[in-house]
């Protein structure tokens, strides 16, 4: 376990008195042409212009099978409902969320330590990586809740201290994607721009944002222009599919209230180069489990 060192330059102010832009000033992709990994250069290529890329088939339908049935067995579990690290859906009170889960499962910390995964995750990167977060979520239909539009990055940024942007994530599916069923929504080429947003960060916000995210939310007019500027591209894909996307991608998804559930496992890989600090907007850090204080290596 390692402390964090104190607060660095903030290069990405929020959660001020008003919305500020501010263009990225960190690369996208930090690899250097030519280096070896699961992506070739035209993918690397398209992820660093769109800010994301979408893969077919990551997973066998076997190893979905596995990946599926862990996960309803944690989801399941009345101890692991208990855990904190249960996240609860606030209408029909069933497990949304389950965090750490490469530290709760053994099956799940293979997946995050599969070279088509961590691979791909260095290959970004351009270093050696940890896990910043881990969660498996679960959308069931008739009702399940989306999330509004945000970056991630700006909560990393604000309330767990990653000084910048040089964080990925994976979102692998466990179940199909239609383009009914709540799917991820991504504004291509957002990542370019950060969005500092208005207001204070409440204590213990987090409390309430992985049930419904309040604090860290772009204005509607903000919204309105990126999507004009960048329309939005809506993933959808079979079992197995996974999409990588940015930490400064603008994204979000709607509700499901299709019969069909959509659940998935989501990691976010960081530089070891790129060790979280103190909070740049927010009173305390969230909990170790929502945002890793352990920066060891994926080997």
């Amino acid at each position: 376990m390692t402390t964090a060192p104190e607060r660095t330059a903030d290069l990405y102010p929020t959660r001020g008195t008003s919305e500020v832009i501010t263009p990225r000033k960190d690369p996208v992709v930090w690899s250097q042409p030519g280096t070896a990994g699961p992506f070739a250069p035209s993918e690397l290529s398209d992820f660093e212009r769109d800010g994301f890329f979408a893969i077919g088939e990551l997973l066998t339908a076997e190893e979905v099978a596995v990946y599926r049935a862990e996960l309803d067995r944690l989801v399941l579990d009345p101890t692991m409902r208990a855990d904190p690290r249960s996240i609860v859906e606030p209408k029909s009170q069933s497990v949304r969320s389950v965090f750490e889960v490469h530290k709760i499962s053994e099956v799940f910390a293979k997946l995050v330590a599969d070279p088509r995964v961590v691979g791909r995750a260095r290959q970004i990167l351009g270093s050696d990586v940890y896990v910043h977060q881990s969660r498996i979520n679960v959308k069931p239909g008739f009702g399940a809740s989306g999330f509004y539009w945000h970056s991630d990055f700006e909560t990393w940024h604000a309330e767990d201290g990653l000084p910048n942007m040089r964080t990925v994530s994976v979102s692998i599916a466990l179940t199909e994607n239609y383009d009914t069923n709540g799917g991820l929504m991504i504004m291509p080429g957002s990542h370019q721009h950060f969005v500092g947003c208005e207001g204070e960060t409440p204590k213990d916000n987090y409390k309430r944002s992985l049930q419904m995210q309040d604090a860290g939310i772009p204005s509607d007019e903000v919204l309105t222009k990126m999507a004009d500027k960048h329309g939005i591209r809506l993933f959808t894909g079979k079992a197995g599919s996974a999409t990588w996307f940015d930490c400064n991608a603008m994204h979000g998804s709607g509700d499901n209230i299709t019969p069909y559930p959509r659940s998935n496992v989501f990691v976010v890989f960081n530089s070891v180069d790129n060790t979280a600090v103190e909070p740049f907007a927010a009173p305390v850090r969230r909990p170790d489990y929502i945002g890793a204080r352990d920066f060891t290596p994926v080997r």
